[in-house]
């Protein structure tokens, strides 16, 4: 029970630095919502264009919005001395770095699901889209921040770290971003989505159990 409460005693301690700060939550979400309505722009306002590719286009844009916001995931507390003192604590590793990107996710994640209906209607989005859209992106975006947090953790105190942690993270977001965006089109299209919402949640299975474990193990390098 101590170890419950140390943990959401972390997670609302992440969550009430990143906002705040606010620079990365705010610059995310600015990210995501620009990056969306620049398609328009550029395409022209065909509905039906707009409408086959409003899958892609949303699932892109979370995908950017939130590898924006993942480098400083782990940094400050490893600038400040935090992590040390963390990994010293009783709270395992795994268990914070399964903390700090709960936190990351309430932050950036979660005002991307809410923002993206919205920027989906934009996108001239079937009305019968719009909730595979919120299932696929409550199933993908822990799974990004899961997936990020290991990058995150394994560029932890090199230079350049962002550019580095893009080229480790991009290829390992691939999966999600195919299959959420195959959801949204075969909603779009009228076909059954379900084979798609179950790829995402294998691999949101997947990234829960082994993502902590690997950033844990990234963590102990870091401090050492």
């Amino acid at each position: 029970m101590s170890g419950a409460r140390s943990w959401v005693r972390l997670v609302r301690r992440d969550v009430r630095l990143g906002l705040s700060a606010g620079s990365d939550a705010a610059a995310a979400l600015v990210f995501f919502v620009i990056a969306t309505a620049l398609f328009p722009l550029g395409l022209g306002p065909e509905a039906n264009l707009l409408a086959r590719i409003a899958g892609g286009v949303l699932w892109v844009a979370a995908l950017l919005a939130n590898l924006l916001s993942m480098e400083r995931l782990f940094a400050g507390d490893f600038e400040d001395g935090t992590l040390d003192l963390l990994a010293l604590g009783t709270l395992p590793l795994e268990l914070v770095a399964l903390a700090k990107v709960t936190a990351h996710w309430l932050i950036t994640g979660l005002p991307l699901m809410v923002v993206a209906p919205l920027m989906g209607a934009l996108l001239n989005l079937p009305g019968e889209a719009f909730g595979v859209l919120a299932a696929s992106l409550a199933l993908g975006t822990p799974s990004l921040s899961l997936l990020g947090g290991v990058g995150a953790a394994l560029v932890l105190g090199t230079r350049r770290g962002g550019v580095l942690l893009a080229l480790l993270i991009l290829p390992i977001f691939v999966p999600l971003l195919v299959f959420g965006a195959a959801a949204v089109d075969a909603a779009v299209m009228g076909l059954t989505v379900r084979p798609h919402l179950l790829l995402l949640g294998g691999l949101f299975a997947l990234a829960l159990t082994l993502g902590p474990i690997a950033g844990a193990a990234a963590l102990r390098q870091a401090v050492r």
